[in-house]
């Protein structure tokens, strides 16, 4: 089989060397790996993501002391993880999952206070209120931007944001893009598809199966931009573990995939690289009748 060349990116680090994020904690540190494909049907790639640490630095312009080094980092860092799968043609799906990421970075960059770790109680309360701020946020960005261009008129994306600072991990969701936990030979979802076979299913009209074929499995009830302003944004807060494996994905790989052969590929590759490509190539095997992008992400001992 032959693969199309495919967007690859790697968490960067602060420290140089190897390529991880260290959390504030000295116990594990997570890596991160990521690859994205047009697919076997689609001529263009809606799918955006991003992949990146954050880090606390001070830079000394004037001191008394001796110092080689004018730019110092904090210990405690944490990393980020989005991705957005675009809708509303090729030009529009594009723009949007890409200005939604976009305003994602700025709000993290700019107002989430994401070195307060260990948040509990009334912390942890605001934290969600702070994301579900900055999904507002991203609808806002969308939604002005297709006001503003009759070509981008109803343009939407899903987004799935994972943020993490030592043990502690967020989820940010609205849309049937995915976020899993592989934790001890164990898929979960942690995401929730907000799609209208999915409320068919809830309410027990069909089965999960079913929902898999089913004509309405692409139309989306919950998304960032659209045809009108408004998002209702799904938090989960959690701990992570050494061992633990994070996977985002766009419904492209979901689609062609169960779970069960997801689980499989994670199983048998522990390797993150190797297991973004393994889940490419599955997907492209089965069909890839959509685009398809995945962020693989393993919580190690330091």
């Amino acid at each position: 089989m032959s693969v199309e060349p495919m967007q690859q990116a790697t968490l960067p680090s602060t420290g140089g060397g190897d390529t991880a994020i260290t959390g504030v904690s000295p116990r594990m540190r997570v890596r991160a790996e990521t690859l994205s494909h047009a697919g076997r049907v689609r001529s263009n790639n809606e799918d955006h993501f991003l992949v990146a640490t954050l880090a606390k630095s001070l830079y000394v312009q004037q001191t008394s002391l001796c110092k080689t080094d004018p730019l110092r980092f904090s210990r405690e860092e944490g990393y980020l993880m989005v991705v957005a799968d675009g809708m509303g043609g090729a030009v529009a799906g594009e723009r949007a999952s890409a200005l939604a990421i976009e305003s994602v970075e700025t709000f993290v960059l700019e107002s989430l206070k994401w070195f307060m770790h260990q948040r509990t109680g009334a912390e942890e309360n605001s934290l969600i209120r702070e994301l579900r701020e900055g999904l507002s946020g991203a609808d806002r960005a969308v939604t002005d931007a297709a006001e503003a261009d009759r070509n981008l008129e109803g343009m939407g994306t899903t987004l799935t944001m994972v943020y993490a600072v030592g043990d502690e991990m967020a989820i940010l969701h609205a849309g049937d893009s995915r976020a899993y936990l592989f934790r001890a030979g164990a898929l979960e979802q942690l995401t929730r598809d907000h799609t209208v076979v999915q409320e068919m299913v809830e309410e027990g009209l069909i089965s999960a199966e079913d929902a898999r074929t089913h004509r309405k499995r692409h139309v989306i009830t919950n998304v960032v931009g659209g045809p009108s302003r408004g998002v209702e944004a799904e938090v989960r807060t959690l701990k992570l573990r050494v061992g633990d494996r994070i996977l985002l994905c766009s419904d492209g790989l979901n689609e062609p995939l169960r779970d069960f052969e997801i689980a499989a590929i994670l199983q048998a590759e522990p390797e993150i690289g190797p297991a973004c490509k393994r889940l490419i190539d599955a997907a492209l095997d089965g069909g890839a009748p959509d685009n398809v992008t995945v962020i693989v992400a393993r919580v190690d001992a330091a």
